[in-house]
């Protein structure tokens, strides 16, 4: 039988927040490149681009899983636990409409 997922208390999905919140997306479309000098907050990637990631394998790394993680939280509804985060640091990342 599969084990249960873990489902973290309040302090450790504190300090989860915190960790994504201050993680950037160091390549890609969203890496530095395009979103100087650091790359796009994880908290703010589109759900799509991380969607993407989820068909095709996020990276083996504490990167992969707090993108993994970001996913599950905006997959559940739950991006508003973003916004302390987002005040504090000056509002969410706008991308440029295509």
């Amino acid at each position: 039988m599969p084990e249960p997922p873990h489902i973290p208390g309040a302090d450790e999905l504190r300090r989860l927040l915190a960790e994504i919140a201050e993680a950037h997306m160091p390549f890609g479309m969203y890496g530095p490149t395009r979103f100087p000098p650091h790359g796009c907050p994880l908290m703010d990637l589109p759900a799509e681009y991380l969607d993407w990631f989820r068909l095709r394998g996020f990276p083996r790394s504490r990167l992969g899983a707090l993108m993994q993680q970001t996913l599950q939280i905006k997959d559940a509804g739950l991006d508003s636990l973003f916004e302390p985060f987002r005040a504090a640091a000056g509002g969410r990342r706008q991308f440029p409409r295509k």
